[in-house]
């Protein structure tokens, strides 16, 4: 949004070890369903077990595993495209209280997402404030998601400052800390710069190429998604187009470029880009909304609609703004939801959530 404030053993390397765990954690999420049924004792003269009822289809992380890029797409472990469709939270420093296991058990099981993208702000209240507190918050739904079988996006949501380098030093440390935690594990995807604005391509593409490094010398395996200019618009929104990453990109392998669209704001001349920028490089849809670009507003569901059947033609990731009860149309629960305990079906959501809930479980 373009501006937003609100209350194993042996001899195997090092990176084979990983993979060994992060193929253990996709093998024990899959078993899960049939680990009790293996588990049971059959007493003698007792009757016949009832046989065991089918397994529930597996989770979106049991079923992918580890991700990478693959050419301009995101694969899953068998090098197949997948296209992840998703929620992004809302700032947790404001709306902790709409991520919850109830919430999360919704999102999971009634909407079917793939993926949970955990925004943690820098500035606003944010992580500058407590860097231990948001660094463990944002730890904590990263696990719940993967619990539930779903991807996380670890979305460092730096917006104001618009240069990603004024927070060089503490994105270094908050991505040390969350790639030494997840780096066995195959759940987690990083976006290391929410949406650069008033600064130039060549500086985001210097802080993309200073971060990276820190998160591979962890976490050698996870795709990075790297912020665009001009609020994840390709340098659209300040005058620009797609060709300024195409013909200097990010010097790093298994990343994704993200692009930001708010429909009843950013018409044709968005659209088209993302088209053309998606011909070239990877791109992951991380924020998106169906109105304007403040996330406020009526409803353009007819333009949301040409955009995501661009994406979902060429298997593009997306994750919705945003998973909260915030008063803004953009935020699918209607107001007050999140201070009670019912999450499932329409009756608690927005008109802009009814919409997305059911994108999601198409």
């Amino acid at each position: 949004m373009h501006q937003r404030t609100t209350p194993p053993t042996g001899s195997a390397s090092p990176t084979g070890r990983r993979r060994l765990a992060r193929k253990a954690l996709i093998a024990a999420a899959s078993a899960l369903g049939v680990a009790t049924a293996l588990m049971t004792p059959v007493r003698a003269g007792a009757a016949p077990a009832p046989a065991p009822a089918a397994p529930a289809a597996a989770t979106p992380l049991a079923a992918n595993g580890q991700l990478s890029v693959c050419g301009r797409q995101l694969c899953n472990a068998s090098g197949q495209p997948v296209a992840l469709n998703g929620m992004s939270t809302h700032g947790t420093q404001w709306y902790a209280q709409c991520v919850t296991g109830g919430s999360l058990d919704a999102l999971a099981k009634d909407w079917r997402a793939d993926v949970l993208r955990v925004s943690t702000y820098v500035q606003e209240d944010g992580y500058e404030t407590d860097p231990a507190g948001f660094t463990a918050r944002a730890q904590k739904f990263v696990d719940a998601a993967h619990a539930r079988g779903m991807y996380a996006v670890i979305d460092w949501h730096m917006l104001d400052p618009g240069d990603p380098n004024a927070n060089l030093s503490r994105a270094k440390t908050f991505f040390t800390a969350m790639a030494k935690k997840y780096k066995n594990h195959p759940g987690v995807l990083y976006e290391i710069a929410n949406e650069p604005s008033g600064v130039s391509w060549s500086a985001v593409k210097s802080y993309a190429e200073k971060i990276i490094p820190v998160i591979r010398a962890e976490d050698p395996d996870a795709v990075v998604l790297v912020g665009t200019r001009a609020w994840s618009s390709f340098g659209v929104s300040e005058g620009a187009n797609e060709s300024e990453v195409v013909n200097n990109p990010v010097r790093a392998s298994n990343i994704m470029y993200t692009f930001h669209f708010y429909a009843a704001s950013h018409r044709d001349e968005y659209l088209k880009t993302l088209d053309r920028a998606s011909d070239k490089l990877p791109v992951f849809v991380t924020e998106f909304g169906t109105q304007d670009y403040a996330g406020e507003g009526a409803n353009d569901f007819t333009m949301s609609q040409r955009y995501l059947d661009l994406m979902k033609r060429k298997k593009i990731s997306w994750t919705n703004w945003n998973y909260s009860d915030d008063h803004r149309s953009g935020a699918v629960f209607k107001t007050g939801t999140c201070d009670g305990s019912t999450w499932t079906g329409t009756g608690v959501l927005k008109e802009a959530g009814v919409w997305i809930r059911e994108r999601i479980r198409q």
